[in-house]
């Protein structure tokens, strides 16, 4: 890219600012497995709380949302996390989905605040699911009773491939991509890019299968799936800023925007693999 564009081109600082957010992203984590399981499931609790606050303080919010604001961030947000912390698996996949959709707007209504009703709840409904539920999958492997392999090795899986396909996207998109998905949603996301960087992730997923209960062949196709969901997730993220008028959640990272805008590849991608790894290797 330096070569094609010049060190000092705003596609290249763009770039190493989304490798270096990359690497400390990793380098955290990996510190926090080394503390054990309980380090790893209080980091992705402040990961949530971080990820939640950027997503409503952008949303259209009225007096009669305040009680189940405060019900998302001090009673649903760290119930979910005990819930895995405890290993109640059922509690942890229904209780946002199920209690979380029917009481936040019973509490909205309780209020008696109609203007603007279904949009308000759906907005807090959305961001209680993406920032919370879907986040909270990737200390839920942790819960994981697998047939071999470490379940905390699969946590830096999945975040090292769904990151590298991010980037590879990115790089592949510059070098060679013309033809763009989704050029009102996000411009630089191409077909090139697309293809490139999910099947160079995918590549580099096969070769890190010794950290995972899956062979070669298995951990290419699983990060082939992961990666699919990690790009479609980022272009959903993308629809919901241009929605709401932004081009970053925050600005938490430096140089590369909030919270969100680095986790929302794995928003979509964490429930994916968890699944699957549930379902067929635990």
């Amino acid at each position: 890219l330096k070569a094609k564009f010049g060190a000092e081109n705003k596609t290249v600082s763009n770039l190493t600012s989304r490798i270096n957010a990359w690497w400390a992203m990793i380098l955290v984590i990996f510190a926090f497995t080394y503390m054990g399981k309980n380090a790893v499931i209080f980091l992705f609790l402040l990961v949530s709380f971080a990820a939640l606050r950027e997503f409503l303080s952008l949303i259209y919010i009225r007096r009669g949302d305040h009680i189940a604001l405060v019900a998302c961030f001090y009673v649903i947000l760290p119930a979910q996390y005990i819930f895995i912390y405890a290993d109640w698996y059922a509690m942890a996949m229904i209780f946002i989905p199920v209690y979380g959709f029917l009481f936040l707007p019973i509490l909205a209504a309780i209020c008696g605040d109609a203007a603007y009703f279904l949009e308000r709840s759906t907005k807090i409904q959305w961001a209680l699911m993406i920032c919370v539920f879907c986040i909270s999958h990737i200390p839920a492997l942790l819960l994981l009773d697998l047939e071999k392999g470490s379940s905390m090795e699969l946590v830096l899986f999945l975040i090292i491939v769904v990151q590298s396909s991010d980037v590879l996207q990115y790089i592949w998109g510059k070098l060679f991509g013309k033809r763009k998905i989704a050029p009102s949603i996000s411009p630089s996301k191409t077909v090139v890019g697309f293809a490139g960087g999910v099947l160079s992730a995918s590549a580099l997923a096969a070769c890190l299968h010794h950290l995972t209960p899956f062979g070669a062949a298995g951990a290419f196709f699983i990060g082939l799936a992961v990666c699919m969901m990690g790009f479609l997730g980022g272009l959903v993220m993308s629809a919901i800023k241009r929605d709401l008028g932004v081009k970053d959640w925050g600005y938490m990272i430096s140089g590369h925007g909030g919270m969100l805008d680095r986790m929302d590849s794995l928003c979509f991608a964490a429930p994916i693999f968890f699944h699957i790894v549930r379902y067929f290797y635990a």
